[in-house]
């Protein structure tokens, strides 16, 4: 567009003074004839630029005149340049966006304010995925963005966990979510808010139907509900367990949504046979059956589960095949 255009050419004649109108012409992609109607439209607005012409020459504003567009003070330019949400842009295909942005707001930034601005954007790196998360599945968000502002319902082939088969629903969409490097879709199905993992939804299509908000209702409030929905979901199954202190950090990050309070040391109680000196230290994990006890195996002797015996049942069902298996292998 061409006031997007005149924005840019003012901004970078403030950064880099005198500019050769080829360049310009290069650089917009457009003619060099363009460009001088675009000189001639910013002097018409009252923008003192003007031209030299010859081998040398180009296109400068007079000497001491400076827009500060943005009005933004040093500390809300640093924050702009930290990029905490890098990959997010580029899933949603507005990558070069954003860095075509970030230069005009770096060209229309007062003098003090670009070293800091700058400087911040080389120093600070924030990296939303998790540790170990393993590859991260291609996830075509940009369809759902465009989806999302479409103000029709969207009709998608949606994969649940557990589940080989999509099934297809008509949403209500709101928005979308990244939360750790994971894409969400926000919609209402049926009139009740519900999220849609991005990578299992295998197709998208918009309706010839108006979306249907509820009112008063933003993408904030709905997100905020359906997060403590599963954070604060109760489990079915409490797993009453001893953890030594040497994998209690470990144990506390990987399970941290299903302990139900802080692990406390073993009280006098101990039974025979368990070590004194506050070695272990008992805790409660809140989960949908016993057969998530499975997951505890990987800590070997390091963690008991004391009850209920369900649990342990399936401990001990596991352990015995994972016997079998390698005793098998040792003997072949």
């Amino acid at each position: 567009m061409k006031s997007d255009r005149l924005l840019s050419i003012l901004l970078l004649l403030q950064t880099r003074g005198l500019v050769p109108a080829t360049e310009l012409a290069e650089r917009f992609e457009v003619s060099v004839r363009t460009i001088y109607r675009d000189i001639e439209a910013l002097s018409a607005s009252g923008v003192p630029v003007y031209a030299e012409r010859g081998r040398h020459g180009g296109i400068a504003l007079l000497p001491g005149f400076r827009t500060d567009v943005t009005g933004l003070t040093a500390d809300e330019a640093r924050a702009l340049f930290v990029l905490a949400a890098e990959g997010a842009h580029a899933a949603l295909g507005l990558d070069e966006a954003l860095g075509s942005a970030l230069r005009k707001v770096m060209a229309a930034l007062p003098e003090p304010h670009r070293p800091a601005a700058e400087l911040t954007s080389r120093r600070i790196l924030v990296d939303p995925v998790r540790w170990m998360s393993g590859p991260q599945s291609a996830v075509d968000v940009a369809e759902l963005h465009e989806a999302v502002f479409a103000d029709r319902r969207l009709r998608l082939d949606y994969r649940h966990s557990g589940t080989s088969a999509p099934r297809t629903y008509t949403v209500d969409p709101y928005g979308l979510v990244v939360k750790a490097g994971v894409w969400y879709l926000v919609a209402d199905r049926d009139g009740v808010p519900r999220l849609f993992r991005a990578d299992r939804v295998r197709r998208t299509g918009l309706t010839d139907e108006p979306v249907v908000r509820r009112p008063g209702v933003e993408l904030a409030d709905l997100w905020d509900e359906l997060r403590r929905q599963v954070e604060e979901r109760p489990g079915r199954v409490r797993l009453r367990v001893r953890v030594h202190r040497s994998r209690l950090d470990l144990f506390v990050r990987l399970h941290a949504g299903a302990l139900t309070g802080e692990p406390r040391p073993e009280g006098p109680g101990r039974t025979e046979g368990q070590e004194a000196g506050g070695e272990w230290l008992r805790a409660e994990l809140a989960v949908d059956s016993v057969e998530q006890a499975r997951s505890l195996l990987s800590f070997g002797p390091n963690v008991e589960v004391l009850s209920p015996p369900e649990a342990r049942d399936v401990l001990a069902r596991h352990a015995a095949a994972v016997v079998a298996l390698y005793g098998e292998a040792g003997t072949a």
